[in-house]
């Protein structure tokens, strides 16, 4: 747990604050500390803040407490604060603070990776529900390693999920059972671009007193807000568009505070009941969402992340708050010019089809004018008209755009699902989930628009020689 670095802020640079030699000299011999103590304990005080403009990088595994009754009561968590930094960090709370505000959600939990901030997030919802058996509801267009989790390690744990069309809301409704803990899905799929209804998929969530989690790492607060649209749990791979460098591997979950797990109190006992593992403790009674501790929240910080130790390091929760400050102005550019690549390859001889629904031509665009006013980001797919066999031969002549399984850099980026990020897919999950042996992702950076529009041409046009002369000269 993690308090306000403001009242409590560790000085990483000592020299500013004089400290007296620790514990000073001994009054009966004079004797001041010796070169052990000092090399510890010198020149540092626990707790004196310092005026710097941006946010510390709080280095330090474990905490100094006050007193004793405020160790005790910081472990018992009716009192916040820092414990040790598998649990929370100063640098990790300031990035915390700062999404929950962007996803306008009461509280948030950094975590090392997206991939963790997924797990943790259900996982903290199977904690919350006690003994099994244990079923999730989710979309089967879905970032490739997320599919992996859900569909292959959820399995061994014995949790069950079922996997379901994110536009057919019918079959949301038909997949809940009493045993489902949640339903989780993508604002804009990964990577054709899915554009689910979630304002209809949580009404139906919600009428079977089920909570709503999203992943919104392709939209990003700045498109897209899903606690607006109903959900109740938002989580992001900050390693994206949040950090925006490809610096730094970072997760994080937003709790919107909304959901009612008293409404059906047997289903969340972990949450609604005494917990014998934490004093007797009744999260829901205990905690209000005041200071970003939502019940949901500290269960996941305190059982979840504490047991496993899917930690954020602070240095990397800074690179991710120095991403955040020029976020807005990364995600308006890459996403105009997305939409101008579109624009450019539909049509082409050389393309069969552009995953984007921001062309007038695609069936969600209607959708994504509504839910995605302001636009859809910077990644979309397309399939070449060639098959998987010229797949080779246009990322090979790709010069500005990087061969690189990640999403959301200020550098333009490309890959092959079918044989990379979903490469772990079957022949029908692949096909679930839009994605074809042709099929091309591209995540648009910062580049001059021209100078991409260029270097995709260049590409196609050596996809066309390479046909011609595998043709051979009586068709050429």
């Amino acid at each position: 747990m993690t308090d306000d670095p403001a009242e409590r802020t560790p000085s990483m640079t000592p020299d500013i604050v004089p400290t007296p030699t620790p514990h000073g000299a001994d009054a009966a011999t004079g004797r001041g500390p010796g070169l052990a103590t000092r090399q510890i304990h010198a020149g540092y005080t626990p707790g004196t803040p310092q005026n710097t403009v941006t946010v510390p990088i709080y280095q330090s595994v474990a905490y100094e407490f006050d007193d004793f009754a405020s160790a005790r009561d910081t472990f018992a968590l009716s009192r916040p604060g820092n414990i040790y930094s598998r649990n929370g960090n100063p640098t990790n709370a300031v990035l915390e603070r700062r999404v929950a505000d962007l996803e306008g959600g009461a509280g948030a939990l950094a975590l090392g990776s997206g991939q963790a901030a997924v797990a943790v997030a259900l996982l903290a919802l199977v904690a919350a529900a006690g003994p099994g058996p244990h079923h999730f509801v989710a979309s089967n267009k879905l970032y490739g390693g997320t599919s992996d989790l859900l569909g292959d390690s959820f399995a061994d744990l014995g949790i069950e999920v079922t996997f379901v069309d994110p536009l057919d809301t019918a079959a949301w409704a038909a997949a809940l059972r009493e045993s489902t803990r949640g339903v989780f899905l993508e604002s804009i799929g990964n990577p054709v671009l899915t554009v689910p209804d979630l304002r209809a998929i949580a009404e139906i969530a919600h009428a079977a007193g089920v909570p709503v989690v999203v992943d919104n790492t392709m939209a990003t607060p700045v498109l897209l807000r899903p606690l607006e649209h109903g959900a109740d749990i938002v989580v992001h791979s900050a390693t994206k568009y949040l950090g925006g460098h490809g610096t730094a591997i970072a997760g994080v979950i937003v709790d919107g505070g909304t959901f009612d797990f008293t409404a059906r109190p047997g289903r969340w006992p972990a949450l609604t009941e005494p917990s014998a593992r934490f004093g007797g403790i009744v999260f829901t009674d205990a905690f209000d969402g005041q200071d970003g501790r939502t019940p949901y929240l500290v269960l996941a910080r305190a059982k979840s992340v504490h047991d496993l130790g899917p930690t954020l390091a602070p240095g990397s929760a800074s690179q991710i708050l120095l991403g955040i400050e020029t976020l807005e102005l990364r995600v308006r550019r890459q996403t105009q010019t997305a939409l101008e690549l579109a624009r450019f390859l539909d049509g082409l001889d050389e393309v069969e089809r552009v995953h984007h629904p921001g062309l007038a031509g695609h069936p969600e665009h209607e959708l994504v004018r509504r839910l995605l006013p302001e636009g859809i980001g910077s990644v979309f797919s397309f399939d070449l008209a060639g098959g998987p066999d010229v797949v080779e031969t246009f990322i090979d002549a790709l010069e500005l755009f990087a061969l690189v399984a990640n999403i959301g850099d200020v550098r333009s980026l490309v890959v092959h699902p079918a044989t990379t990020t979903h490469s772990r897919l079957d022949a029908a999950g692949r096909a679930d989930a839009g994605i074809g042996l042709a099929t091309i992702r591209l995540s648009i950076g910062l580049e001059d628009p021209d100078d991409l529009r260029a270097d995709l041409a260049h590409a196609l046009q050596a996809v066309t020689r390479a046909r011609a002369v595998a043709a051979g000269p009586a068709t050429r």
